[in-house]
């Protein structure tokens, strides 16, 4: 289980016809609340068990078809550390489970593709961002929204830089200390922070092994998680750690001002807290530019609010910038072999919604989108597009 990758959205997308269910719940991470996950999973498996009959399966046909999710209801690790939501995938020879910082409703969709809408606020620039707590000790890496922080599992990255740099055992005792330069006591980012190591904050020994060990950390996160992302990440540490670590980046987003502190005495919520007001005027920035850049270019032909021509042209990668209205829809079909669009005031069987084909068919092709108020849309329609050419 993991979360969503752009290359694993691709494959979603690109799911070969057939019958796809989705399965989305919403599930607690902690307290006693924890023992009804199994068991709102359990509802749900049972109601897409029904609907599948409904399609003409019988009873085992649809239990056969359901059990990779079934499998998992007895996987206690399956259960442990979930976050907010969790969507499930399943096609014919296909189990896909994710684990998302989104408090979803709980849904059970039958069609020919996989229902991806409610992962729209995971996949749109605005509102996501991470978050990269360095010290000697841990490193973590949070995938946040404005609503929501999540601890992105670090595999074959080392868990400390002893670790990294295989220290003598005679260096552990070794650390140095480094105080900020503002005050106050509300924020545990104003107090001084204590960074171990060999040596102290003037020996060049120290600063190289340091910068050593953050090269490793930058390759590790840079290349497997964030080779393709676009999203701002905030640097937490002791403030003397953290232009070495920029030293060493090479992920083109690092916002430019860092949470200088001890990262390792506040847990991922308290960082989600103070991390928030620095990235919030970014993407009010990146939206205010870009709906001036729809308004300049309107009436060029470089833009349209109509999914007709919209739709096909994100399909084709045409698509730079696109604004869609959060609960807003279009129903009806579309078959990308001759670009034909039928729409559809209410909703028919095998219908998708086309807001949600463009706003997925923009990402998958390197456009951003700007999931807002049906009111925020630039000439107050359903989507606006910004086309490359």
């Amino acid at each position: 289980m993991s979360l969503l990758s752009a290359e694993e959205l691709k494959t979603l997308v690109e799911q070969p016809q057939g019958l796809c269910v989705s399965i989305y719940m919403p599930t607690y991470r902690t307290g006693a609340e924890v023992q009804q996950n199994p068991i709102r999973y359990k509802n749900l498996l049972r109601e897409a068990e029904e609907r599948l009959q409904e399609t003409g399966m019988s009873e085992q046909e649809a239990r056969e078809f359901l059990q990779p999710a079934a499998e998992k209801l007895d996987e206690s690790l399956f259960w442990e550390r979930q976050s907010d939501g969790l969507a499930i995938f399943l096609a014919d020879g296909t189990f896909h489970s994710y684990r998302m910082p989104l408090n979803f409703e709980e849904l059970v969709a039958l069609s020919n593709h996989f229902h991806l809408k409610p992962l729209l606020p995971l996949l749109t620039s605005d509102g996501r961002f991470y978050i990269l707590a360095l010290s000697q000790k841990q490193v973590r890496l949070l995938e946040c929204t404005r609503y929501s922080v999540r601890e992105v599992e670090l595999e074959n990255l080392p868990k400390s830089m002893e670790s990294a740099l295989l220290y003598d055992e005679t260096a552990k005792d070794s650390q140095f200390r480094m105080g900020t330069s503002k005050g106050g006591t509300a924020n545990a980012f104003q107090q001084p922070g204590t960074f171990h190591g060999q040596g102290s904050p003037d020996s060049d020994d120290i600063k190289r092994n340091i910068l050593q060990y953050f090269h490793i950390i930058n390759k590790g996160v840079h290349d497997k998680y964030l080779r393709q992302d676009k999203a701002p990440m905030v640097l937490a540490g002791v403030e003397y750690v953290l232009p070495i670590y920029r030293e060493a980046n090479t992920y083109q987003h690092l916002v430019s001002e860092g949470m200088a502190g001890n990262a390792e005495i506040l847990n991922n919520e308290e960082l989600h807290a103070q991390a928030w007001p620095l990235v919030e005027p970014l993407f009010m920035e990146a939206q205010q530019k870009a709906i001036e850049r729809y308004k300049q270019l309107a009436g060029t032909g470089l833009t349209s609010t109509d999914v007709k021509e919209a739709l096909p042209a994100a399909h084709y990668g045409r698509v730079e910038q696109l604004f869609v209205g959060v609960g807003a829809h279009k129903w009806g079909v579309y078959n990308p072999e001759d670009s034909t669009l039928q729409l559809h005031p209410d909703p028919e069987a095998g219908d998708e919604d086309l807001l949600d084909t463009v706003a997925i068919e923009t990402i998958l092709h390197g456009g951003t989108v700007y999931a807002v108020a049906p009111d925020k849309v630039p000439d107050e329609a359903p989507l606006a597009a910004v086309f490359r050419y």
